[in-house]
């Protein structure tokens, strides 16, 4: 009786997203205000990605030129499971109102293509298609989808309408698909025929029920960073950036919890940049505070406000000088609202980059300074000495050559095994 009770739940919930009410379901605008009334009750992290500027990026993409008449297909990895999901879109950059003509939600196959069996539509307040103000962000409504940890999601979007520059996020080191037309009931990926390494609009997948993901449990766990946490050098499309090997190591040793990755690659501490992102004070609040259920965060930021003040880089202007006091008062910033909120605050000693284009004397005393407050002061729950465990066996001013991606500051994929290794799970 109780599975024929739950089959026909699961088959009414299915059915309300496909014969949905017809018109245009309107989101709410966005802000500081908005971000701490979201709805979270009943819901837990799955996936999340921080939202930047429409940027030419790191490599070629598509935010700058937008969407008209294409269907988006982008694929995340979960670190929380369920029976049910939801994502959330975000418009924060955009300059006119995005209206999404339609999306789905399903398990990956492989690539661009989907088990076709868990196909579906997805819905923003009962309709098919919603408009999100300029600065703004929406949530669907929740979809019947049994998601496993560490299972593939493919979350799929028709833009009908020229959408402008995108919201997105630059370094996804994932496969992004774009077909023309629409195309987001396709089981195949055969008319996704381009691809990026970027995510578009598309900022959080929560999951709820099946005794995972219920939004009871406080053990989010969410590591905020720069290029380093954003997993530069691990590889597209293979999940090997130190905070999924974190995830990974919490579930082989019996607590399983929801790891998110807030980096981005060039982030600052300091100051806010075109290609970075918002400096990390003024993200913080939507990118950690506000995630469902978060309990601990793991901060490793800082060598980018050392490095940049010693290089001249277009895609970061002015490129003052920065102290290492003024590194640790944003740490100092960044500890004291977390802590407001009950929050964790883990530090991570900045790893070694003797070698690299903005290693100097100068930049290496800041880096001695602050890593030296971040292991002695106290400030932080629990410290993850990366540096120590990153650094050459025969130089700790460099990089471990066994864990060099190539450019003397970003590991590769066993260098962020390595560091995934040395987080205290204890301390979370």
């Amino acid at each position: 009786m109780r599975s024929s009770l739950l089959r026909l739940s699961t088959s009414l919930l299915a059915l309300s997203a496909v014969v949905a009410a017809s018109g245009v379901a309107t989101a709410r605008p966005g802000g500081p205000a908005a971000d701490r009334e979201r709805p979270r009750t009943g819901w837990s992290a799955g996936w999340a990605a921080p939202v930047q500027r429409p940027s030419a990026g790191f490599e070629p993409n598509w935010a700058e030129t937008g969407f008209a008449d294409q269907t988006v297909r982008q694929v995340v990895r979960v670190t929380g499971g369920g029976t049910a999901a939801r994502i959330r879109l975000s418009n924060r950059y955009g300059t006119a109102p995005l209206r999404i003509a339609g999306a789905t939600i399903a398990r990956t196959a492989h690539g661009a293509s989907v088990h076709p069996a868990t196909l579906r539509g997805l819905t923003f307040g009962h309709r098919r298609s919603v408009e999100i103000p300029a600065g703004g962000e929406t949530a669907s409504d929740a979809a019947p989808l049994r998601l496993a940890p560490f299972e593939s999601v493919t979350v799929t979007l028709y833009f009908r309408r020229p959408t402008g520059p995108a919201t997105f996020h630059a370094q996804a080191y994932a496969g992004s698909y774009r077909a023309d037309g629409d195309h987001r009931g396709d089981r195949t990926g055969a008319a996704f025929t381009e691809r990026t390494h970027s995510w578009y609009h598309l900022s959080d997948v929560e999951v709820t029920g099946g005794g995972q993901g219920d939004g009871k449990a406080r053990d989010t766990v969410v590591a905020f960073g720069d290029s380093i946490t954003d997993g530069f050098g691990s590889g597209n499309d293979t999940d090997q950036r130190w905070p999924d090997l974190l995830a990974e190591r919490l579930a082989a040793a019996g607590t399983p919890r929801p790891v998110l990755n807030s980096g981005i690659g060039g982030n600052l501490l300091r100051h806010d940049s075109r290609w970075y992102g918002e400096r990390a004070g003024a993200r913080f609040p939507r990118d950690v505070l506000d995630k469902p259920g978060v309990r601990s965060v793991i901060i490793l930021e800082g060598l980018n406000d050392i490095g940049f003040s010693e290089v001249d880089l277009p895609t970061y202007q002015p490129n003052p000088q920065i102290s290492a006091d003024e590194v640790i008062a944003s740490y100092r910033e960044l500890i004291g609202r977390a802590h407001a909120r009950g929050i964790r605050v883990i530090g991570g000693t900045i790893l070694p980059f003797k070698g690299a284009e903005y290693h100097t004397a100068r930049s290496e005393a800041k880096r001695a300074a602050v890593n030296e407050w971040i292991r002695t002061s106290g400030a932080f729950d629990a410290v993850v000495d990366f540096a120590e465990v990153m650094a050459s066996p025969s130089d700790p001013l460099a990089l471990d050559p066994a864990y060099d991606s190539g450019d003397a500051k970003h590991p590769n994929a066993a260098g962020y095994r390595r560091m995934a290794e040395a987080v205290d799970l204890t301390a979370l």
